[in-house]
């Protein structure tokens, strides 16, 4: 077990680890709802899945457990192998798709599967889908946000349009506000099932953890913003201003406006879920100790 530590508060780690995918938005009790419209079958799904890309953003949620023990006060090399043995299990890629797919075949229509496969099998949806699946597995996030905001301040400097686009991609796959409850509420759970299993001695209770994530709201805001547009700058950075106004064409569109509530409110779910059986799990751990 973890020698109990007071966890302070780290928000910027998990910013980062949150907003390497494109899917951005809060958790959303749609998911508990049937869809009105014709159900797709699973077949169809798992196909619309691989399609869009969104296959390997529920894979890189993985990547996000290494950022777990920081936002503790520790560090995942303190635990060797047996890090990566938890990480592994817990972050299961197959049984993460499984949850997406279970969930998907309740919920998600068939016109707004049909609309979504169709925008990204085109030529256009899959140079887009090539771009944004590399995103989601670069673990350089830094760098790409540095990357970006040298791109943002050029774009700016020539008035190109792409910068108020690229705002308006943001708010159609969920927009920074919807962003914030998304972290908040995993970040939560995380540290509520890592008091609640000894791992951390957090020294506030429920409320008080919420008032502190309330206080950090505005320099998170800023965070937030500034980093899905240096990361939208840099991801669609070889499309033009035409192709750019496309994608928000379709984006803004409501069966898409269907599928991202879907998929945000999957992917966040599942994330949240994981942390907490990762915090669960993390208690059995024992540091490596230094010969």
């Amino acid at each position: 077990m973890i020698k109990p530590i007071s966890a302070p508060l780290r928000p910027a780690a998990f910013v980062t680890a949150l907003l390497k995918g494109i899917f951005v938005a809060a958790l959303s009790i749609v998911v508990l709802h049937p869809a009105k419209a014709e159900a797709a079958d699973r077949a169809q799904i798992k196909a619309f899945l691989e399609v869009t890309g969104f296959d390997v953003a529920l894979d890189s949620i993985a990547q996000s457990a290494g950022d777990a023990p920081k936002i503790l006060g520790a560090d995942a090399g303190d635990f060797g192998l047996e890090w990566e043995r938890l990480t592994a299990e817990v972050f299961d890629t197959n049984k993460m798709q499984a949850t997406a797919l279970d969930i998907l075949e309740e919920t998600l229509s068939s016109d707004a599967l049909f609309f979504a496969a169709e925008f990204y099998a085109s030529d256009l949806g899959q140079r887009l889908v090539e771009v944004e699946n590399a995103s989601h597995m670069n673990e350089d996030g830094a760098g790409t946000v540095e990357a970006g905001e040298r791109i943002v301040s050029k774009l700016v400097a020539e008035g190109d349009p792409r910068v108020t686009l690229y705002r308006d991609m943001n708010v159609a796959i969920g927009g920074t506000e919807t962003a914030i409850r998304a972290v908040q509420e995993i970040q939560f759970r995380f540290l509520m099932a890592a008091s609640a299993a000894g791992v951390i001695d957090m020294q506030v209770d429920a409320d008080g953890l919420r008032a502190l994530m309330k206080a950090q709201e505005g320099e998170m805001r800023r965070q937030m913003a500034a980093s899905s547009l240096a990361q939208s700058a840099y991801i669609y950075r070889d499309f033009t201003t035409d192709e750019v106004a496309a994608y928000v064409k379709a984006l803004e569109n409501p069966l898409m406006q269907e599928v991202y509530e879907l998929l945000n409110a999957i992917q966040y779910e599942i994330q949240a879920n994981r942390f907490e059986e990762l915090a669960h799990r993390m208690r059995d751990l024992q540091p490596v100790q230094e010969l």
